[in-house]
C-alpha cells in the first residue's frame, strides 16, 4: 500500500515557512516602534496631552490672585456752558491716574491658588493613565495581529497536509488499497480546512487595520517572538504586594485624591465667607483743568493716595452657612467616591494577578498538550502506514497538533499583555517595560 511521505513534506512546508518569514521581516517593526509611532499619532493619547498642557496654563493663573494689580486710566472731557445774555464759554478738563493694589489677607485667594496647584497633579495622572492605557492598546493589537498571523499559519500548514492526505486517498482508492470512505473524509475535512483559512485570513485583515489605525503605520508588521520563548515569573510573587502598589501609585487614585483635597479646599473657601478681608491700596491722579463754569484759566491737581482696606462680613441670609453644607457634603462625597474607586481597583489588580498566573499555567498545560499532540500524531502516521490506523486518524490527530499549537501561541501573547495589564493595575505600567519583551522579538 502507498503512503504519503508526510515527514519529507513537513520539512519542505517548515523550510518555506522560515524563507518567506525572513522576506517579511525586512520591513517588521518592534513592540516599541509601533508604541513610539503611536505615540505622536494616537488621537486620545494627543488629547490627554493637550488638556495637560491647558491645566498647566490653568494653575498659573491661579497665582494671579496672589500678586498685585496695577491699572491706568486716562480720561477727557469738553463742555460748552451758555448762560444768556452772556457770551458762551467753553472748558475741558483731561486726567491720567495709576491705582494699584496688593491683597494682604484673603482666605479665598489662598485656597484658590491651592486648587490650582491640585489641578497641576490631576493633570499628570490623567496624562499617565493615558500613556499607560497607550501602551497596553497597542501591546494588545500588536499580538492580536502575532496571533491572527500564528493561526493562519497552522491552518494552511494543516490545508497542505489535509491536501496531501486526500491525493493519498485518491490514489489508494484507485489502486484498490482503500475504500471510498477515506477519500470522502479527507474531502471533507479539506473543504472545512478551506472555510478555515478563509476566516483566519479575515481575521488577520481585521487586526491588521486596527494595528495600522492605531499607531498611523500602513501595513504595519509585527516582528514575531523569537524562539525558545521564556515567560518570566510575576514579581512580586504576592497579589497583595500589587495591591499596595495599586494605592500608592495608580493614576486614577491619585485623580481621586485631588478631587478630594480640591473639595476640602471648596469648605475652607466656603468658611472664609465668615471672614475679613485685608487690602493695600494705593493711586495717583492727575487732573488738568482748562477752566471751570466759575473760572477761566488753566489749573493742576495732583492727588496721591495710600490706605488699606478692611472689610468684615456680618450678615448674607444664611448663605455662607448653608454654602458650609454643601461643601461638607461634596467633600464626603469625594472621600466615598475614593474608597470605593480604592476597592475597585484592589479587587482588579487582583484579578489581573491570578490572570497572569492562571496564564502561565495555561502556557505549561498546552506545550505538553502540543509534545503529546506531536507524539499522537506521530504514531497514528506510523499506524497509517503499517495499516493499523486509517486516514481520518491521521487528520484528527493534525487537527489537535495545529489548533493545540495556535492555543498555545495566543496563550503565549496573553501572558505578556497580562503582565502589562497587571502593571497597569498597579499603577506602575511605564515605557521602560516594553524592553523586556522587545528583546524577546526577533531581532
Amino acid at each position: 500500500m502507498q503512503r504519503p511521505r508526510l515527514s519529507l513534506w513537513w520539512k519542505s512546508l517548515s523550510a518555506a515557512l522560515v524563507l518567506g518569514g525572513g522576506a517579511s521581516m525586512l520591513h517588521a517593526q518592534s513592540l516599541q516602534d509601533l508604541y513610539t509611532a503611536a505615540r505622536g499619532y494616537d488621537a486620545s493619547y494627543q488629547s490627554a496631552k493637550s488638556l495637560y498642557d491647558a491645566n498647566l496654563a490653568k494653575a498659573e493663573q491661579a497665582k494671579a490672585v496672589l500678586l498685585p494689580s496695577a491699572n491706568f486710566a486716562l480720561g477727557a472731557s469738553r463742555s460748552n456752558q451758555e448762560v444768556l445774555p452772556n457770551p458762551d464759554r467753553s472748558y475741558g478738563a483731561q486726567t491720567a491716574t495709576i491705582s494699584a493694589s496688593q491683597p494682604l489677607y484673603r482666605p479665598v485667594n489662598k485656597a484658590n491658588y491651592d486648587q490650582g496647584m491640585k489641578s497641576v497633579e490631576a493633570a499628570k495622572a490623567q496624562l499617565l493613565a493615558a500613556e499607560q492605557d497607550l501602551i497596553v492598546r497597542v501591546s494588545q493589537a500588536y499580538f492580536d495581529v502575532l496571533a491572527s498571523t500564528d493561526s493562519l499559519t497552522f491552518v494552511k500548514a494543516q490545508k497542505a497536509a489535509v491536501a496531501e492526505q486526500l491525493a493519498s486517498a485518491k490514489r489508494n482508492f484507485e489502486v484498490g488499497t482503500s475504500t471510498i470512505t477515506d477519500t470522502r473524509e479527507a474531502q471533507a475535512r479539506f473543504d472545512l480546512v478551506v472555510a478555515q483559512e478563509l476566516a483566519a485570513e479575515n481575521d488577520l485583515r481585521v487586526k491588521s487595520i486596527a494595528l495600522n489605525q492605531l499607531v498611523g503605520v500602513s501595513n504595519a508588521s509585527p516582528k514575531p517572538l523569537a524562539a525558545p520563548i521564556v515567560l518570566a515569573p510575576v514579581e512580586p510573587a504576592d497579589p497583595e504586594a500589587w495591591v499596595q502598589q495599586s494605592a500608592a501609585r495608580h493614576p486614577a487614585l491619585a485623580q481621586l485624591q485631588v478631587a478630594l483635597d480640591v473639595a476640602q479646599l471648596e469648605t475652607a473657601k466656603a468658611e472664609a465667607g465668615h471672614k475679613p478681608t485685608l487690602d493695600l491700596t494705593g493711586s495717583y491722579s492727575a487732573v488738568n483743568n482748562n477752566g471751570t463754569n466759575q473760572a477761566v484759566g488753566d489749573s493742576r491737581v495732583n492727588v496721591a493716595t495710600i490706605g488699606v482696606n478692611f472689610n468684615l462680613p456680618l450678615f448674607a441670609g444664611f448663605a455662607t452657612q448653608n454654602r458650609i453644607k454643601e461643601t461638607l457634603a461634596l467633600e464626603e462625597k469625594a472621600r466615598t467616591d475614593l474608597e470605593a474607586s480604592r476597592r475597585t481597583i484592589a479587587q482588579a489588580t487582583r484579578t489581573a494577578y491570578f490572570g497572569v498566573q492562571s496564564g502561565q499555567a495555561q502556557v505549561k498545560a498546552y506545550e505538553a498538550a502540543e509534545a503529546s499532540s506531536q507524539s499522537a500524531l506521530d504514531a497514528n502516521k506510523l499506524g497509517y502506514q503499517v495499516g493499523v490506523r486509517i486516514n481520518i486518524d491521521v487528520l484528527n490527530s493534525q487537527s489537535q497538533l495545529y489548533s493545540t499549537k495556535a492555543t498555545l501561541a495566543k496563550a503565549r501573547y496573553d501572558v505578556l499583555v497580562g503582565g502589562l495589564k497587571l502593571k497597569q493595575a498597579a499603577g506602575t505600567l511605564a515605557v521602560e517595560d516594553l524592553a523586556p519583551i522587545n528583546a524577546q522579538l526577533v531581532p
